[in-house]
């Protein structure tokens, strides 16, 4: 099951292991990190704090939708598409968590989490996520086994980009400028992925999954046509779903693109160098904790999986200054540079095809 095996990683990462036949040794440059950080009581659940974030969230999403009710029948609901896709990144954003055993320590308890706010509420399959999330963190970057970056509507390397023919090699030539633009896609295509994902899974979760999509369009179209016409809630649905998608995107958009990708047939690298020199964190204060739900702390996210979102900003100077320490870059920058940065990388992987 995906939710054991996001469990399984992020307990070998606690334990301060790289994963499932890891052979790094108790004496490596992450373990004495891994021990300040247990110190201090990073590593314990903030069950308090997720439940309340959750029930704000929650309360708003309902204010919204009564909002919706309230208008009725107008063009003047388009205007609420955009808090409500705000709240759907949120929302987003506690699913993720989950699915890192960052708000329980139950499995049950957590999938039900993971199943409530991806599932029922985004429509999106948190097993679907989970199999590919788990898969990027233990390897981000890695061409060979990170789905993150392996070929799809974009690609990541020169190598990619040359095999591309037809509409996917004038894709490639442009995917930097059209990049924002398709984002606007993602907020549908996820929904899509995990209907396809269903296929893979065993019966009984299959069902499950299953019924909580299916239930999530029941509902959302239920909402749409209750409250406007037809067209109106076509159109809602459309713009809803573009800035989810946009936002969706853009909260993981900075974290790795750009960064350092590990050479399949080179020397394999250690937890603290693979996680560190894959991943860029971004500056901010609370607006961009809140916007970019964490993941701008993406090194030490990364580093600490299971690690509760509100101590990523308290590890980070305990993360900062042990990098130094033993000579190892730590990539930080503001959100307007990060995007630059990965579109700078996403340019040049085209630019042969130019």
């Amino acid at each position: 099951m995906p939710q054991a095996v996001t469990a399984t990683v992020a307990e070998h990462i606690r334990d301060g292991s790289d994963g499932p036949g890891s052979a790094q040794a108790p004496g490596s440059d992450f373990a004495p990190l891994l021990k300040a950080v247990r110190g201090q009581g990073l590593l314990e659940r903030r069950t308090g704090w997720y439940a309340a974030g959750i029930a704000v969230n929650l309360v708003a999403l309902g204010a919204v939708i009564t909002g919706m009710f309230l208008l009725g029948d107008t063009w003047w609901n388009l205007l609420l598409a955009l808090p409500l896709a705000l709240l759907w990144t949120r929302t987003a954003f506690y699913g993720h968590d989950a699915g890192h055993a960052q708000i329980t320590a139950g499995r049950k308890a957590g999938r039900v989490v993971g199943l409530v706010h991806a599932n029922l509420l985004l429509g999106m399959n948190e097993a679907w996520w989970n199999d590919k999330h788990v898969r990027h963190h233990a390897n981000p970057n890695h061409v060979d086994k990170d789905p993150d970056v392996g070929v799809g509507a974009l690609v990541w390397t020169q190598k990619q980009a040359a095999q591309r023919e037809g509409f996917a090699r004038w894709l490639t030539r442009n995917q930097a400028r059209l990049f924002f633009p398709m984002l606007l896609l993602e907020g549908i295509a996820l929904k899509i992925y995990g209907f396809q994902f269903l296929r893979r899974q065993p019966a009984r979760e299959r069902a499950l999954s299953g019924l909580l999509l299916t239930g999530h369009l029941a509902l959302y179209a239920a909402l749409l046509l209750t409250v406007m016409s037809p067209g109106k809630a076509l159109v809602f649905a459309l713009v809803h779903h573009a800035l989810f998608g946009l936002h969706l995107g853009m909260a993981f958009a900075p974290n790795h693109k750009g960064m350092e990708m590990p050479d399949p047939d080179g020397d394999r690298w250690g937890h603290l160098q693979r996680q560190v020199l894959t991943s860029r964190n971004v500056r901010g204060a609370v607006l961009t904790d809140w916007l970019l739900g964490g993941l701008n702390y993406q090194i030490e996210h990364h580093l600490f999986p299971s690690m509760p979102r509100p101590h990523l900003r308290l590890a980070q100077p305990l993360v900062k200054a042990h990098c130094a320490s033993i000579g190892m870059p730590y990539a930080e920058t503001g959100i307007v540079e990060s995007y630059r940065q990965a579109l700078r990388h996403m340019h040049e992987v085209g630019e042969p095809l130019r």
